[in-house]
């Protein structure tokens, strides 16, 4: 991948520049751009938030501000290929939402906020997913799992371990 500003590829900037005319100002682009970077590196690193400082005319400070200030984004370790939050909402924690996280991640051999060994999962928690009439509910790589059972999450868990052997992830 060839780098033409700290940490961004050339495919990268030509992207965020094209979600420039989108935006009143270059800074309104920011978080756009900062999931850009997460997708296509898995993380925000430190020299990401120089680069992308250069491109839209601000301060690295002010690109750390708002890095730091969603719990979406990670700097240091590279997310997995499929990012799974479990809802801890009251309705969901009512209905099992804990102990279905607890159970997830026995499964998975990770706690929340880790990336098992091969890279291919991330688990998190998120406060609400919006899907209090589903509790409790999982959003893994972008498809919600409503009314969770600890069955769903072994079958979950199977079709990841089936699409690492194919080389797939779910849902894709």
């Amino acid at each position: 991948m060839s780098t033409t500003r700290r940490g961004l590829s050339e495919r990268l900037v030509e992207e965020i520049e094209g979600l420039l005319p989108r935006y009143p100002t270059r800074r309104a682009a920011l978080l756009p751009a900062l999931h850009l970077v997460q997708e296509e590196l898995g993380r925000v690193p430190h020299e990401a938030v120089v680069g992308l400082a250069e491109l839209l005319g601000l301060k690295p400070a002010e690109v750390e501000d708002t890095l730091t200030f969603y719990g979406f984004f990670r700097q240091d370790e590279p997310l997995g290929r499929v990012r799974v939050w479990v809802c801890r909402s009251l309705s969901c924690s009512c209905r099992g939402g804990e102990e279905l996280l607890e159970y997830l991640g026995q499964k998975l051999g990770i706690r929340p906020g880790q990336t098992t060994p091969d890279g291919r999962v991330t688990l998190e928690v998120a406060e609400c997913l919006g899907a209090c009439d589903y509790a409790p509910a999982m959003l893994a790589d972008g498809t919600l799992h409503k009314n969770l059972t600890k069955g769903k999450i072994d079958a979950f868990v199977e079709s990841i371990r089936q699409d690492a052997s194919s080389g797939g992830l779910p849902g894709a």
